[in-house]
């Protein structure tokens, strides 16, 4: 019996790394704790580009990544999971993210073999308005398969209410578990904040809201000419961000330098030299970026967008319109910087907690099954 063994779990997502994302950061952390504790996981993706190791293992993890086309576009269509995952022998399977055809593609493919699937939905926003207008076409596409799901996993509360009625699914089949949001703080120990040090976070799409600190950095440097901005992340939006610095002749004040996910002990040292983190995007499902840095004492000024208007109801986080002018989003930035920081760095879920919630869940699962 599949309870008295080790689990066999898949994890199925379109990228993983050395790519960059909110998915892949979450695969990464959840499947070497799950594999500590005992799971056999195999992480299941793609390579469009035929650049990455057909097949490596890392931390107890494996992962099998297989041909995707078109090597130029996010679509991933990859034919080759249903043959890993009928080859697989898995006690469970946990697509992540729904937003490309690997989703429909693995659902098919669980229905068929009858193994247990779970969802969870990343929701996330995108640089492309037409990839945004398409999300709900996307989800009606997923409708009849999401009745094979044995249980949908939402990172936030408000997720059950968005995707629960366009799935024509019952809500009691959800079941909320938050990502990490902790850094190594030992790898921090000693390093001194810069008080004139503000970061905006994550990959470098046009969603994200990097533009809108370039923007306001030149209102900030009126009053404070100390101040200086680094941009955390990579992306395609890399060449605009830097143009638009230059234009607004703030290009010596602004650093463009992203830290690969893996470098966990790296991104802790940087963001314990962070005084604010502004957070600007226009939609996140759970801000991973604005909690690390709550996480290490830094102060976070969010917009008032799904996902991090939480903060600050919370009283976590400092806010401003996502449609502010830039000189109302560089005022909010100076008042940030001129708040005291907090006395204690508040508790927030960590990475063993959402790998601990999601075994417990895997072997409720097999067990019934």
């Amino acid at each position: 019996m599949a309870s008295s063994r080790a689990i066999r779990v898949a994890l199925v997502c379109a990228r993983y790394l050395p790519f960059v994302g909110g998915i892949e950061l979450h695969v990464h952390e959840v499947s070497k704790r799950l594999a500590a504790a005992g799971s056999e996981v195999t992480i299941l993706t793609t390579d469009p580009g035929a650049q990455l190791p057909r097949e490596e293992l890392a931390e107890g993890v494996r992962v099998r990544r297989v041909p995707a086309w078109p090597a130029n576009r996010d679509y991933y269509v990859a034919p080759g999971l249903g043959r890993e995952l009928r080859a697989g022998g898995f006690d469970l399977v946990h697509i992540q993210g729904y937003q490309t055809f690997v989703a429909p593609l693995a659902l098919r493919a669980t229905r068929r073999l009858g193994v247990p699937t779970v969802l969870t939905f990343h929701g996330g926003g995108h640089s492309s308005r037409l990839r945004q207008a398409i999300r709900p076409l996307q989800l009606q596409a997923l409708r009849p398969l999401a009745q094979h799901v044995h249980t949908f996993v939402a990172l936030a509360d408000f997720e059950i209410g968005r995707y629960a009625p366009r799935l024509h699914v019952d809500r009691d089949r959800f079941v909320v578990i938050p990502n990490g949001s902790d850094l190594p703080r030992a790898a921090a120990a000693g390093v001194v904040r810069d008080r004139a040090l503000i970061a905006s976070l994550g990959r470098l799409e046009q969603y994200k809201g990097h533009h809108r600190v370039i923007a306001a950095l030149p209102h900030v440097l009126a009053r404070r000419p100390d101040v200086r901005l680094w941009i955390g992340g990579v992306g395609p939006e890399e060449d605009a961000l830097r143009a638009l610095a230059a234009e607004l002749g703030v290009a010596s004040r602004v650093e463009i330098r992203g830290v690969p996910p893996q470098e966990r002990e790296r991104m802790a040292r940087e963001l314990a030299r962070v005084d604010t983190v502004v957070s600007l995007s226009d939609f996140e499902t759970q801000p991973i970026a604005a909690l690390e840095a709550l996480s290490l004492g830094c102060k976070v000024l969010v917009a008032q967008a799904p996902g991090l208007d939480a903060l600050a109801a919370s009283g976590l986080a400092s806010s401003v319109a996502l449609d502010a002018a830039p000189p109302v989003v560089g005022a909010a930035i100076l008042h940030a910087l001129e708040a005291p920081p907090a006395s204690e760095p508040p508790l927030l879920p960590s990475w063993d907690d959402c790998a601990a919630s999601l075994l417990r869940l895997y072997r409720g699962i097999v067990g019934e099954s």
